[in-house]
Protein backbone atom coordinates (compact mmCIF):
# COMPACT_ATOMS: atom_id res chain seq x y z
CA UNK A 1 0.00 0.00 0.00
CA UNK A 2 1.28 3.43 -0.94
CA UNK A 3 0.46 6.33 1.37
CA UNK A 4 -0.15 9.59 -0.50
CA UNK A 5 -0.75 12.94 1.16
CA UNK A 6 -2.85 15.39 -0.85
CA UNK A 7 -2.80 19.10 -0.11
CA UNK A 8 -3.44 22.45 -1.76
CA UNK A 9 -5.13 25.78 -1.23
CA UNK A 10 -8.82 26.36 -0.65
CA UNK A 11 -10.86 26.17 -3.84
CA UNK A 12 -8.30 23.97 -5.63
CA UNK A 13 -10.88 21.18 -5.90
CA UNK A 14 -9.11 18.57 -3.77
CA UNK A 15 -12.26 16.90 -2.46
CA UNK A 16 -14.05 16.78 -5.84
CA UNK A 17 -10.96 15.30 -7.51
CA UNK A 18 -10.36 12.72 -4.79
CA UNK A 19 -14.00 11.63 -4.90
CA UNK A 20 -13.40 10.68 -8.55
CA UNK A 21 -10.09 8.99 -7.64
CA UNK A 22 -11.95 6.94 -5.02
CA UNK A 23 -14.21 5.51 -7.74
CA UNK A 24 -11.32 4.73 -10.06
CA UNK A 25 -8.69 2.94 -7.96
CA UNK A 26 -8.48 0.28 -5.27
CA UNK A 27 -8.00 2.91 -2.60
CA UNK A 28 -9.34 4.71 0.42
CA UNK A 29 -9.48 8.48 0.94
CA UNK A 30 -9.31 10.13 4.35
CA UNK A 31 -10.75 13.66 4.24
CA UNK A 32 -9.36 15.58 7.21
CA UNK A 33 -12.44 17.84 7.47
CA UNK A 34 -14.60 14.76 7.93
CA UNK A 35 -12.20 13.41 10.56
CA UNK A 36 -12.27 16.75 12.40
CA UNK A 37 -16.06 16.40 12.56
CA UNK A 38 -15.88 12.75 13.64
CA UNK A 39 -13.50 13.38 16.58
CA UNK A 40 -16.03 15.91 17.97
CA UNK A 41 -18.76 13.28 18.22
CA UNK A 42 -19.96 11.85 21.51
CA UNK A 43 -17.58 9.18 22.77
CA UNK A 44 -14.73 10.42 20.58
CA UNK A 45 -11.47 11.98 21.88
CA UNK A 46 -12.26 15.68 21.45
CA UNK A 47 -15.88 15.70 22.64
CA UNK A 48 -15.32 15.88 26.42
CA UNK A 49 -12.40 18.31 26.09
CA UNK A 50 -14.44 20.72 23.94
CA UNK A 51 -17.43 20.56 26.28
CA UNK A 52 -15.12 21.21 29.23
CA UNK A 53 -13.58 24.20 27.42
CA UNK A 54 -16.71 25.77 25.90
CA UNK A 55 -19.47 24.59 28.23
CA UNK A 56 -22.59 22.45 27.79
CA UNK A 57 -24.23 25.37 25.96
CA UNK A 58 -22.61 24.12 22.71
CA UNK A 59 -24.54 20.83 22.88
CA UNK A 60 -27.77 19.85 21.19
CA UNK A 61 -30.60 18.89 23.53
CA UNK A 62 -32.26 15.56 22.69
CA UNK A 63 -36.05 15.13 22.74
CA UNK A 64 -35.79 13.34 26.10
CA UNK A 65 -33.89 16.30 27.55
CA UNK A 66 -30.48 14.61 27.56
CA UNK A 67 -27.34 16.26 26.20
CA UNK A 68 -26.49 15.29 22.64
CA UNK A 69 -23.84 16.03 20.03
CA UNK A 70 -21.89 19.26 19.65
CA UNK A 71 -23.84 21.79 17.61
CA UNK A 72 -21.61 23.35 14.94
CA UNK A 73 -23.44 26.70 15.01
CA UNK A 74 -23.38 26.93 18.81
CA UNK A 75 -19.69 26.07 18.84
CA UNK A 76 -18.96 28.68 16.16
CA UNK A 77 -20.84 31.32 18.19
CA UNK A 78 -18.91 30.38 21.33
CA UNK A 79 -15.53 31.05 19.70
CA UNK A 80 -16.62 33.93 17.43
CA UNK A 81 -13.99 36.70 17.36
CA UNK A 82 -12.08 35.12 20.27
CA UNK A 83 -8.68 34.20 18.83
CA UNK A 84 -7.39 32.82 22.11
CA UNK A 85 -10.35 30.47 22.47
CA UNK A 86 -10.08 29.45 18.81
CA UNK A 87 -6.44 28.52 19.40
CA UNK A 88 -7.44 26.39 22.39
CA UNK A 89 -10.07 24.62 20.24
CA UNK A 90 -7.47 23.99 17.53
CA UNK A 91 -5.06 22.68 20.16
CA UNK A 92 -7.70 20.04 20.96
CA UNK A 93 -8.86 19.25 17.41
CA UNK A 94 -5.56 19.09 15.53
CA UNK A 95 -3.87 16.44 17.72
CA UNK A 96 -7.11 14.42 17.91
CA UNK A 97 -7.45 14.56 14.12
CA UNK A 98 -3.81 13.60 13.55
CA UNK A 99 -4.06 10.67 16.00
CA UNK A 100 -7.24 9.43 14.27
CA UNK A 101 -5.57 9.61 10.83
CA UNK A 102 -2.46 7.82 12.09
CA UNK A 103 -4.69 5.03 13.45
CA UNK A 104 -6.37 4.69 10.03
CA UNK A 105 -2.95 4.52 8.35
CA UNK A 106 -1.75 1.82 10.77
CA UNK A 107 -4.95 -0.21 10.32
CA UNK A 108 -4.84 -0.04 6.52
CA UNK A 109 -1.16 -0.98 6.45
CA UNK A 110 -1.91 -3.98 8.68
CA UNK A 111 -4.81 -5.12 6.47
CA UNK A 112 -2.88 -4.43 3.23
CA UNK A 113 -6.03 -4.73 1.09
CA UNK A 114 -5.80 -1.48 -0.90
CA UNK A 115 -3.22 -0.11 -3.35
CA UNK A 116 -3.37 3.52 -2.20
CA UNK A 117 -4.39 5.39 0.92
CA UNK A 118 -4.91 9.09 0.23
CA UNK A 119 -4.90 11.54 3.13
CA UNK A 120 -6.32 14.96 2.20
CA UNK A 121 -5.76 18.07 4.30
CA UNK A 122 -4.91 21.73 3.81
CA UNK A 123 -2.32 21.60 6.63
CA UNK A 124 -0.40 18.43 5.76
CA UNK A 125 2.88 20.28 5.30
CA UNK A 126 2.47 22.29 8.50
CA UNK A 127 1.59 19.13 10.45
CA UNK A 128 4.73 17.27 9.36
CA UNK A 129 3.10 14.70 7.08
CA UNK A 130 5.98 15.08 4.62
CA UNK A 131 7.92 12.70 6.87
CA UNK A 132 5.04 10.20 7.14
CA UNK A 133 3.69 9.79 3.58
CA UNK A 134 5.36 8.03 0.63
CA UNK A 135 4.46 10.93 -1.65
CA UNK A 136 3.02 14.39 -1.12
CA UNK A 137 0.80 15.78 -3.91
CA UNK A 138 -0.08 19.42 -4.49
CA UNK A 139 -3.46 20.04 -6.13
CA UNK A 140 -2.95 23.33 -7.93
CA UNK A 141 -5.50 25.69 -9.46
CA UNK A 142 -4.88 29.28 -10.51
CA UNK A 143 -5.97 31.96 -8.06
CA UNK A 144 -8.52 33.24 -10.59
CA UNK A 145 -10.15 29.80 -10.84
CA UNK A 146 -10.09 29.29 -7.07
CA UNK A 147 -11.72 32.67 -6.45
CA UNK A 148 -14.45 31.89 -8.98
CA UNK A 149 -15.13 28.48 -7.41
CA UNK A 150 -15.32 29.92 -3.89
CA UNK A 151 -17.78 32.59 -5.00
CA UNK A 152 -19.98 30.22 -6.98
CA UNK A 153 -19.91 27.16 -4.72
CA UNK A 154 -19.72 28.77 -1.27
CA UNK A 155 -20.89 32.33 -1.85
CA UNK A 156 -17.73 33.81 -0.33
CA UNK A 157 -17.06 37.54 -0.60
CA UNK A 158 -13.80 38.93 -2.02
CA UNK A 159 -12.82 40.04 1.49
CA UNK A 160 -13.35 36.56 2.95
CA UNK A 161 -11.38 34.98 0.09
CA UNK A 162 -8.54 37.48 0.59
CA UNK A 163 -8.33 36.60 4.29
CA UNK A 164 -8.30 32.84 3.61
CA UNK A 165 -5.65 33.10 0.89
CA UNK A 166 -3.41 35.26 3.08
CA UNK A 167 -3.52 32.65 5.85
CA UNK A 168 -2.50 29.75 3.60
CA UNK A 169 0.90 28.70 2.28
CA UNK A 170 2.06 30.31 -0.96
CA UNK A 171 2.13 28.39 -4.23
CA UNK A 172 5.95 28.38 -4.05
CA UNK A 173 5.89 26.73 -0.61
CA UNK A 174 3.42 24.09 -1.74
CA UNK A 175 5.52 23.29 -4.81
CA UNK A 176 8.76 23.20 -2.84
CA UNK A 177 7.40 20.68 -0.35
CA UNK A 178 5.48 18.38 -2.70
CA UNK A 179 6.64 15.50 -4.92
CA UNK A 180 3.94 15.79 -7.60
CA UNK A 181 1.76 18.66 -8.83
CA UNK A 182 -1.71 18.11 -10.32
CA UNK A 183 -3.04 21.08 -12.30
CA UNK A 184 -6.76 21.16 -11.52
CA UNK A 185 -7.46 24.55 -13.10
CA UNK A 186 -9.63 23.15 -15.89
CA UNK A 187 -11.62 19.89 -15.88
CA UNK A 188 -11.65 16.96 -13.48
CA UNK A 189 -10.97 14.72 -16.50
CA UNK A 190 -7.76 16.60 -17.30
CA UNK A 191 -6.59 16.33 -13.70
CA UNK A 192 -7.42 12.60 -13.56
CA UNK A 193 -5.37 12.03 -16.71
CA UNK A 194 -2.33 13.57 -14.98
CA UNK A 195 -2.87 11.25 -11.99
CA UNK A 196 -3.27 8.21 -14.27
CA UNK A 197 -0.01 8.99 -16.04
CA UNK A 198 1.83 9.60 -12.78
CA UNK A 199 0.67 6.39 -11.08
CA UNK A 200 1.30 4.36 -14.25
CA UNK A 201 4.85 5.67 -14.47
CA UNK A 202 5.46 4.60 -10.87
CA UNK A 203 4.40 1.03 -11.67
CA UNK A 204 6.62 0.66 -14.73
Amino acid sequence: MKLIGVTGGVGAGKSALLTEVLNKYNCKVVFSDNVANDVKKKGMPAYDKLVELLGKEILLIETDGSLGEIDKKKMAQAIFKDDELLQKVNDILHPATNDYIKDVIANERAKNEIDYLFVEAALLIENGYKDIVDELWYIYASEEVRRLRLKEARGYSDEKIDNILEAQLSEEEFRRNCDFVVDNSSSIEAALKQIDEHLSSKKS
